[in-house]
């Protein structure tokens, strides 16, 4: 099957509750959230996130440094679980005891935010639109749109961890190995396994750079020769991600 039948597949249940664009919400004071990443399966990473929610309205930055430069690093607001990232000593069924990226859903719940650039759709059906996120190491990401009420309402009251994805666990330069993803055995464990986790905290920003913008969106980093390379890659595993999240909340 080529790899853009499978992604249709996998997206279709993803994509049928998609919600209509929201109205802008009124009821709530402007919140501001913040949150330092923690690094997970050993990825080399760091960084910091920070966010401003007005209604509907979210604005975000997203500062990463140290991760496996030339490959795409899909980045998310997750919601639901238990609102935390993972214990990074947590023993998962990865290579050589490596999280995987639903060994720890219960922990920071389900892709509700997918941190796009250049005015991409920030949905849970993007959640690995791969043109449109960092294939570098080390990156700055800024944007401000717009999030469905009950989102909007999770945020507001200071809920939501940020997960950035992709871990060169053997060296090697580029995501490969003979471990299997758990979204899609076709896909080295590396391309969707958590590399960084931070859970938003409610306090006063101070993010470098000044001021909320207003629309609009980048990513620096997107342009890279590694992004054909691994998009194809995380495309089908997102889509395995998204199908596995509606299959939960049909479940439950």
């Amino acid at each position: 099957m080529k790899i853009t039948t499978a992604l249709a597949a996998l997206a279709a249940p993803a994509l049928l509750t998609m919600t209509a664009a929201p109205a802008l919400a009124d009821d709530h004071e402007p919140v501001e959230l913040m949150t330092t990443f923690g690094e997970l399966n050993d990825s080399g990473g760091s960084g910091e996130a920070w966010a401003k929610v007005d209604g509907n309205e979210v604005w975000m930055k997203v500062e990463v440094q140290g991760l496996l430069d030339g490959a795409p690093h899909a980045q998310h607001i997750h919601l639901g679980g238990a609102g935390q990232c993972p214990d990074p000593n947590m023993e998962g069924t990865g290579f050589e005891g490596a999280i995987r990226t639903t060994d720890a859903i219960d922990s920071y719940g389900e892709v509700r935010v997918s941190l796009t650039g250049n005015d991409a759709d920030t949905s849970e059906a993007a959640a690995l639109d791969v043109a449109n996120f960092p294939a570098v190491g080390t990156y700055t990401y800024e944007r401000t749109f717009e999030v469905p009420d009950d989102v909007a309402a999770e945020l507001n009251e200071g809920n939501g961890v940020v997960v950035i994805h992709g871990v060169d666990h053997n060296g090697s330069g580029e995501y490969d190995g003979d471990q299997e993803s758990d979204l899609d055995p076709s896909l080295p464990s590396e391309a969707t396994d958590p590399a960084l986790c931070g859970a938003f905290q409610m306090g006063q920003m101070s993010a470098p750079g000044g001021g909320v913008e207003t629309g609009g969106g980048s990513t620096s980093g997107l342009e890279n020769s590694g992004l054909m390379a691994g998009g194809a890659l995380l495309a089908v595993a997102g889509a395995g991600a998204l199908a596995l999240g509606q299959r939960r909340r049909d479940e439950s």
